[in-house]
């Protein structure tokens, strides 16, 4: 059926990958037309950068432009469905894309902007969740009020999620693509039709992108690009689970695994540390991936390449949760012990590397002073 549908639909697909290629190279060629299209040195020198270069940051008004194709592409009878759900993510589009040219919008009013654009999406499409697989918390969400306050908290967190997976180039979007994969074909599962399309068309305009972000970076998606696609791929997320009363919650979750449980690290990490919970730090998974791989063998002037193979190393680990969620689609015991394997994995893995990768380093490399500065920053900020 998936065949017959991508058959049927691919010359419909095709201009929206086209039309995100197109933007994106239009952007890097017109880059110098403005100073705040080139993008900032001062993103070169946060705490969470893991690039050398000053690269426009605008690569979200391609995905941006890529949805509102989608548009042309859908039955007619989801047109205004869609459309009001674009005209809502609009919202964190534009106070996106100001951060990334540079006008500087705080973390926290970027926060508030998703849950405003999560409201108009509720408002004008009158979706929220109406359960969560948990049976206690499924007796409160069958009420309007708690459906609504859960679908912002859910869909507010994925989209800062994204964000802070975009740290390497190329992985947040190959996130976005393993999530909106996965909920097409749950969405094909389910006969949900526009969440098959809508699925492939979000997969369609990131590649376009991942044409010139990845493995060079040419361009970022930026704080506009991170937070449309988690917003996007949240509220599909959403859609397909109200769509069908067989489609199993925690299938969902697994869906975008990755960028949640990367999340809820973070916060677990700087509370114990009492820091900012919406200050950027430098133990995200990836960039622990890419410091080890600089520390034990590439060094910190091959950049260019721990970058990108931090993405390739990381890219069957984002996927695999993913892919389990479309097998799980409609047995909800079986996708939430997913989750609890995959939060085992995840977590202890990660801990295991914060001690191994240390001494590893002091066996296999000479020490240098700034490799033993970076390796006790590993293990003294996650203290």
């Amino acid at each position: 059926m998936i065949d017959n549908f991508l058959s049927l639909h691919a010359r419909e697909l095709i201009p929206i990958l086209l039309a995100s290629l197109a933007v994106c190279y239009l952007l890097i060629r017109g880059k110098h037309l403005s100073p705040r299209l080139t993008g900032s040195h001062s993103n070169l020198v946060a705490v969470q950068s893991a690039h050398t270069k000053i690269t426009p940051r605008i690569g979200g008004v391609a995905i941006f432009a890529a949805l509102l194709g989608l548009i042309f592409i859908v039955d007619p009878s989801d047109q205004s469905f869609l459309l009001k759900f674009i005209f809502g993510g609009s919202i964190i589009f534009f106070v996106g894309l100001a951060e990334d040219l540079g006008f500087g919008v705080s973390p926290k009013r970027r926060l508030l902007a998703v849950f405003a654009a999560g409201i108009a999406v509720v408002v004008l499409d009158g979706v929220w969740l109406t359960r969560l697989g948990v049976p206690f918390l499924d007796t409160l969400v069958v009420f309007p009020l708690f459906g609504i306050l859960a679908a912002l908290i859910l869909t507010s967190g994925v989209a800062n999620a994204f964000n802070m997976v975009d740290g390497v180039n190329g992985l947040s979007g190959v996130t976005a693509i393993a999530a909106a994969m996965s909920q097409s074909l749950i969405s094909w599962h389910a006969g949900y039709e526009f969440g098959i399309l809508f699925g492939f068309g979000l997969v369609a305009a990131v590649f376009g992108f991942l044409a010139f972000n990845f493995p060079r970076g040419l361009i970022f998606l930026g704080d506009a690009g991170a937070y449309t696609l988690g917003f996007a791929v949240s509220w599909l997320g959403i859609f397909v689970l109200e769509s069908n009363a067989e489609v199993a919650p925690w299938a969902i979750f697994l869906s975008m695994f990755w960028p949640i449980s990367d999340m809820l690290l973070a916060i677990y990490r700087r509370s114990r540390r009492k820091a900012d919970a919406m200050a950027p730090d430098r133990l995200h998974a990836h960039q622990l991936v890419m410091r080890s791989l600089e520390l034990l063998f590439l060094g910190r002037a091959r950049r260019y390449i721990s970058n990108p193979l931090t993405t390739l190393i990381l890219a069957p680990f984002v996927a695999a949760p993913a892919m389990t969620g479309a097998y799980f689609w409609n047995n909800n015991l079986a996708a939430a012990l997913s989750v609890f394997g995959y939060f085992t994995l995840f977590w202890g893995s990660y801990f295991a590397a914060l001690k191994v990768i240390p001494k590893l380093r002091k066996k296999i490399a000479k020490p240098a002073e700034q490799d033993d500065h970076e390796s006790g920053v590993l293990v003294s900020d996650a203290a």
